[in-house]
């Protein structure tokens, strides 16, 4: 099994062995395919892309080609112990609606989202007035893929405001890697935010 990208190890680190995991937009399936094999979990992966269903049937991972804009209505509550979404958050319509579905349908959920709080992205929309690139948000406006950026703070007035506990965040690198400083002011150091959250008591 080749190694795992830095942000889905920690994320399976975060799974607990035999659990039914839901992965929302789960490209070719490398983090299922981690998960079967390395902690023996058992679910499926959703994904709109053609190439990453097919590249997930050949890394022998069950998938289901669907948009997360319809929403999660085909599962039943309390379908999955965790359900994960990498790098996904901000390209969706109606990201408040696919979080409170995630709880519903999972016991837990696990969230990954470029920060645009980050340092770097602020100092380019104030000294240039243009809508700022990092390595975690590498694409210009008018082709991105990101239609609903936020930053750390964002995501957790939006989990106070939906009565969702957060259990543990995370912040990353553009690539994938751990930096202490981070730690110390993580909306304006890190670049890109992992969440571990469930619905509160």
């Amino acid at each position: 099994m080749s190694e795992l990208r830095a942000d889905l190890a920690i994320i399976s680190e975060w799974i607990e062995p035999g659990s039914r995991v839901l992965d929302l937009g789960c490209g070719d399936g490398a983090l299922l395919k981690y998960l079967q094999e390395e902690r023996g979990v058992s679910g499926y992966g959703l994904e709109i892309d053609p190439a990453n269903v097919v590249a997930c049937i050949r890394n022998g991972v069950d998938v289901i080609q669907t948009d997360l804009d319809a929403g999660l209505n085909d599962f039943d509550p309390d379908s999955f112990d965790y359900v994960v979404m990498t790098h996904t958050l901000q390209a969706v319509s109606y990201p408040h609606r696919l979080i409170s579905e995630m709880l519903r349908i999972g016991r837990q959920g696990i969230v990954t989202f470029p920060n645009f709080g980050y340092w770097r992205v602020r100092l380019q929309l104030a000294l240039k007035g243009r809508m700022p690139m990092s390595g975690a948000l590498p694409h210009k406006w008018y082709d991105t893929p990101n239609i609903r950026l936020c930053t750390l703070r964002d995501f957790e007035a939006l989990c106070r405001q939906q009565g969702i506990r957060i259990l543990e965040r995370r912040v990353l690198d553009h690539a994938h890697h751990e930096q202490a400083f981070s730690r110390l002011l993580p909306n304006l150091l890190g670049e890109i935010a992992m969440y571990r959250f469930e619905r509160a008591a």
